[in-house]
């Protein structure tokens, strides 16, 4: 019964999830492209009050019509966030988007900052969001499972263009393929600080996330044609954003399934 109360949470009505209305033009962030308009309705941009002034911090993904998945390193205690739905420009007025307060924000309680372990946070929307072509859930994976080698999934966000530069005003899309886990664990690409409650993707020295991706996901499509969100983007290279041998490295949703619907339901 607790499996099926879980599943559900995750429903997200007559859109379904994962399905978007524009599909999302995937061909072959940083060496990415800008994104299709709309085409990944689940991505949120999170943001943070300065003095008044709306400030894009990190990413999200939307997983069912009151609750956003993100990085816990994208929370600050003390700091005003809201969250902006159904967004492409950051600096232009849209038709569709929503942006809307939160009613909670719950840390993984075993989020460790040092050695970046658990990183991975919910929040709550002050009100469930009513889903259109712009705003849809992404659906969440099977708990447990590995994404193969090379599987050609894609991270998106408003993340740096390039190393120390600006972010970008429209959310760019680029094909990560997947790095398994015994490559990414080799002395020369992560070592040790890859877990395997982490996903590697990337690593090739052109392509990769960067500052303002964080939070954001790792769409990977599904047998059935869905985007699922994979991953949670968490650290890359501290030297650049594509370095090679050192891919991105996203939380893996599939080893928080349980905890993502535990706390949905106690929250």
């Amino acid at each position: 019964m607790m499996k099926f109360v879980v599943l559900a949470l995750f429903v997200a009505g007559t859109y379904g999830c994962g399905v978007p209305t524009f599909t999302p033009v995937v061909t072959r962030v940083v060496g990415g492209e800008d994104a299709r308009p709309n085409s990944w309705p689940w991505q949120i941009s999170l943001q943070y009050n300065r003095e008044g002034e709306w400030r894009h911090t990190c990413g999200g993904t939307l997983i069912s019509d009151q609750w956003v998945l993100t990085a816990a390193h994208c929370i600050s205690s003390g700091k005003e966030y809201r969250v902006a739905m159904g967004k492409h420009n950051l600096i232009e007025t849209e038709e569709g988007a929503v942006f809307m307060g939160t009613a909670n924000i719950i840390v993984h309680e075993k989020w460790n900052s040092f050695f970046i372990r658990n990183d991975i946070a919910l929040i709550k929307l002050e009100s469930p969001v009513t889903f259109s072509d712009t705003i849809m859930a992404a659906c969440v994976p099977e708990a447990g499972f590995i994404l193969p080698h090379d599987e050609p999934c894609y991270v998106t966000g408003w993340g740096r263009m390039k190393t120390g530069g600006p972010i970008a005003d429209i959310l760019q899309q680029a094909l990560l393929p997947v790095v398994d886990h015994a490559t990414c664990t080799l002395p020369d690409w992560w070592g040790s600080q890859v877990k395997e409650t982490m996903v590697c993707a990337g690593g090739d020295g052109v392509v990769s996330g960067c500052n303002g991706d964080s939070g954001g996901p790792l769409n990977c499509q599904n047998a059935d044609g869905a985007w699922e969100v994979h991953g949670i983007v968490s650290f890359g290279s501290g030297l650049s954003c594509n370095f090679p041998k050192k891919p991105t490295v996203f939380t893996r949703v599939t080893s928080y399934v349980d905890w993502i619907g535990s706390t949905m339901v106690a929250y």
